[in-house]
């Protein structure tokens, strides 16, 4: 028990060390982790092991007569798995996304993320294809999907144009917040609940994620380079230990092929510079999906 006690204190102290470095600076290539190449799991309740015959009285039954059990109208009914449902992240579902925005089901880019914008779409798509409308993609709803849609383009997939704004989180509708959805990748600059500017952003990988929640503005560096990585990060706007908004030559360059090291990375500089000169220390930062 002490030795358990001590590994859990050494792994507390490290973790600590390691928000309070400026640990920003773009990743070689894109993580998408295990999440791309683990299959999918299926909606809570539709494992393969339980389905709702098992748990039939007469199945619990000791004095239950063989033929009884062994009647056709007591064979367990078939589970429908999912392929792809709320909170998984993959190519597959950046797919997924793609078609539906060709469906006119989605407004915004492709993520790769499926979450409320996208169960949305899966349910408005499966109601008016007399699918069971639960949001989540399983067979029959993906194979409707493609034979509906074409095979998306690498823009299409990845599109080079800005996103759409996400809706605001009630977090962000009092005051002066830098608002950044993780599902729509874009950041909005608001006042008082009204948008002044807008601009693309890119995240951390899986391995290295940009942190949730609610912060506020430490510190800004309109020339800063990464003590860990020793990359250029200008116009550093600090809010939550190493992890800052600034701009990214490699997001610039590479878009969303690349992930940073937690940041929130944005590729426009022109208007980055001019959100820097606006924002204040001890203004909100909320970072949500």
């Amino acid at each position: 028990m002490q030795r358990q006690r001590f590994i859990i204190r050494t792994i507390g102290v490290a973790t600590a060390v390691a928000l309070a470095a400026t640990a920003c600076g773009p990743q070689k290539a894109e993580s998408t982790g295990s999440a791309s190449s683990a299959p999918s799991s299926p909606v809570a309740g539709a494992s393969p092991e339980a389905s709702p015959s098992d748990n039939k009285p007469g199945d619990a039954s000791p004095s239950a007569s063989p033929s009884a059990s062994a009647s056709p109208s007591a064979s367990p009914s078939p589970t429908v798995k999912a392929i792809m449902a709320n909170g998984d992240e993959s190519e597959q579902v950046r797919e997924l996304q793609a078609r539906l925005k060709q469906l006119k089901l989605m407004t915004v880019a492709p993520t790769g993320f499926y979450g409320s914008k996208t169960t949305a779409a899966v349910k408005t798509f499966q109601s008016k294809h007399s699918l069971t409308a639960s949001g989540a993609v399983d067979e029959a709803s993906w194979k409707k999907i493609q034979s509906l849609s074409k095979k998306p383009t690498a823009d299409e997939l990845r599109p080079p144009t800005v996103n759409e704004v996400d809706a605001p989180d009630p977090r962000c509708m009092t005051g002066r917040v830098m608002c950044i959805s993780k599902e729509s990748r874009t950041l909005a600059w608001m006042i008082d609940g009204k948008v002044v500017s807008t601009m693309d952003v890119r995240f951390g990988s899986e391995n290295t994620p940009t942190r949730e929640g609610e912060f506020k503005v430490d510190r800004k560096e309109k020339d800063w380079v990464s003590t860990l990585y020793h990359t250029p990060m200008p116009y550093a706007m600090f809010f939550s230990g190493g992890q800052a908004v600034h701009y990214s030559a490699d997001f610039a360059a590479r878009g969303y092929a690349g992930a940073s090291h937690g940041c929130v990375n944005v590729r426009d500089k022109g208007k980055l510079s001019t959100l820097f000169g606006q924002v204040q220390v001890g203004d909100k930062v909320v970072v949500y999906w």
